[in-house]
């Protein structure tokens, strides 16, 4: 839009398909462990049909941060939100994000969140199990297999290869979509003040969005099969992708 901001109608809203691995994640522990488990999100009132489908899912609660005040978030802003949402629904012993979103990309929001919660932080989580009071976390690095032991409160960023979400049946989606009950939170709910939040507390900007142009090339080598093949060779040579 002319003003920076992603433009949202409820058409296009989806629940990020790298928040299921994380919603799965956090369903199998409270089957492992018990406790409750609560979506949180944050966006305009069209939202309410992302966590309808959490709900469906079946968390256990659903909140949407939801105020005009939020709109137009980078993703510190984004972070200050949910961090004082998390706040005003403690206590919560474990924060789950997706590894990033559909939409920006940035990977940033989990992070920031944990930071400005100041808990522990683990990104790129594959698998968890519980550890005593605690959990044992790993992740993939530098095709090395590190392993955590994370004391509680904690945050972890999920990646897609943790959980397959289980499947919704659709009786269950259209129950939820008629019956969920979705909490919102203002700015006056969380505690925060409107200059932390939104566009007034987000120190970075887009200035703007172009398409990427790709240029394909296509050329066609003709002779027989052994002159076809030198052909080839000699223009990969040429074009720098084998020595």
């Amino acid at each position: 839009a002319s003003r920076g901001r992603t433009v949202r109608v409820p058409d296009n809203v989806r629940l990020n398909p790298f928040d299921l691995p994380a919603i799965e994640s956090a369903l199998q522990l409270k089957a492992c462990i018990g406790g409750g488990v609560t979506a949180l999100s944050m966006g305009p009132p069209s939202s309410r049909s992302v966590l309808a489908e959490a709900l469906a899912m079946g968390v256990d609660r659903a909140v949407l941060a939801c105020d005009p005040c939020l709109a137009g978030a980078d993703t510190l802003a984004t972070s200050t939100t949910l961090a004082a949402a998390l706040r005003t629904l403690a206590p919560v012993d474990l924060v789950l994000f997706g590894a990033r979103t559909s939409d920006s990309d940035t990977g940033q929001v989990g992070p920031q969140t944990a930071v400005a919660l100041d808990i522990p932080l683990v990104t790129g989580v594959q698998r968890i199990e519980p550890n005593g009071d605690g959990l044992r976390v790993e992740r993939t690095m530098d095709h090395w297999v590190e392993t955590f032991e994370v004391d509680l409160p904690a945050a972890l960023t999920i990646l897609p290869e943790a959980a397959r979400a289980r499947d919704i049946p659709l009786g269950g989606l259209a129950r939820a979509f008629d019956q969920g009950q979705v909490e919102r939170l203002t700015c006056a709910d969380i505690g925060e003040a409107p200059q932390r939040v939104g566009e007034a507390g987000s120190p970075t900007r887009v200035l703007s969005i172009t398409p990427v142009a790709l240029e394909r090339r296509c050329r066609f080598l003709e002779g027989e099969t052994a002159e076809v093949a030198d052909q080839l060779l000699n223009h990969l040579m040429a074009e720098g992708l084998i020595d």
